[in-house]
C-alpha cells in the first residue's frame, strides 16, 4: 500500500491561507464607509391614544373578592 506523501501539505495550506486574506482585503477595500454619520434624533413624538384620558381600572380574576 501506497504511502500519503505529506510533505506539500504545509506549502498548500499556507498558501490557501494568504490567498484568503488577499481575497479579503481586496473586498473589503471596495466598500465605501461614511467618514461623518450624522447623528439621528431618538426623541419619539408623543401620540395621545384614547385610553390615556380615560381612568381605567383593570380587574384580575385574582384579585377579585371570594
Amino acid at each position: 500500500m501506497p504511502q500519503l506523501d505529506t510533505s506539500t501539505w504545509l506549502t498548500m495550506i499556507l498558501s490557501m491561507f494568504l490567498t484568503l486574506f488577499i481575497i479579503f482585503q481586496l473586498k473589503i477595500s471596495k466598500h465605501n464607509f461614511y467618514y461623518n454619520p450624522e447623528l439621528t434624533s431618538t426623541k419619539m413624538l408623543k401620540q395621545n391614544t384614547p385610553w390615556e384620558t380615560k381612568w381605567t381600572k383593570i380587574y384580575l380574576p385574582l384579585s377579585l373578592p371570594l
